[in-house]
């Protein structure tokens, strides 16, 4: 069976993810993002799908791994879904720029 859900699975879809942040963001700053609707919902789908695939890592993994903000990648998912009119995207933008690409990092080191 080629769909075996396990740590990999769900670190590879976190990192397409992230992948799609970085790319469709580089070189934007909040006001163009703020501009940008589209790419506003689709950055924030992004970040929710990062956390609902990081909540289906075993424990093990996300301890094993505790120097990636786990508790924060949830937390950031809660906000944007019970927040959704009211997402500071300063914060959204702030995320995207600094610890995006750092997870991005850190996640790509684990499958090598």
């Amino acid at each position: 069976m080629d769909n075996i859900k396990n740590d990999v699975y769900y670190v590879k879809k976190m990192l397409k993810d992230i992948g799609f942040i970085i790319e469709k963001t580089e070189g934007i700053d909040v006001d163009k993002l703020k501009e940008n609707e589209v790419l506003c919902d689709s950055v924030l789908f992004r970040l929710i799908q990062i956390s609902e695939n990081s909540v289906k890592l075993s424990a093990v993994f996300r301890e094993t791994h505790d120097d990636i903000p786990w508790q924060a990648i949830k937390g950031m998912r809660n906000k944007i879904v019970h927040d959704y009119g009211d997402v500071n995207f300063d914060i959204i933008y702030q995320t995207i720029s600094d610890d995006i690409p750092e997870i991005f990092e850190k996640l790509k080191s684990i499958l090598m």
